[in-house]
């Protein structure tokens, strides 16, 4: 189906997408923060790749990634308009999570990578088992 918008409009609506204060991925993940007494994380600390919560004291960085923004194998889309621009895109946004890692990995931090659909309540669970198993404190 082809886009309903020209190349500037949508361009336009996709930059309006903010990376950070999403309603379904960061500020979720404080809900269930604050659901579970999970305590400790800090936001805006400046740490290479800008990491969306980090624990310090367990040299812990969290990023909540978006299941289109970077390529979610279970539920990542291509658009059919520009197919070209987006699958580069994302490609890049992996090749950036990757370099992330590593370098945060050298310089001693653990790095946990939440998938958008993790947040699900019916995930809950999971991503509780996910945290308890980094040792934080609660």
């Amino acid at each position: 189906m082809p886009d309903i918008y020209t190349k500037a409009e949508r361009s336009a609506v996709m930059a309006r997408i903010r990376g950070s204060g999403n309603k379904g991925t960061e500020l979720r993940l404080i809900a269930f923060f604050h659901a579970h007494r999970i305590c400790g994380w800090r936001r805006g600390i400046p740490l290479f790749g800008k990491p969306d919560f980090v624990f310090r004291t367990l040299r812990l960085a969290v990023f909540v990634d978006g299941c289109f923004w970077h390529g979610c194998p279970r539920h990542g889309t291509q658009p059919a308009s520009n197919a070209k621009f987006w699958r580069e895109k994302i490609k890049r946004n992996k090749a950036r999570d990757k370099e992330v890692n590593r370098t945060l990995r050298a310089k001693g931090w653990h790095v946990m990578r939440i998938w958008e659909h993790e947040l699900a309540r019916k995930n809950e669970g999971r991503l509780l088992a996910k945290f308890k198993r980094t040792g934080l404190p609660q």
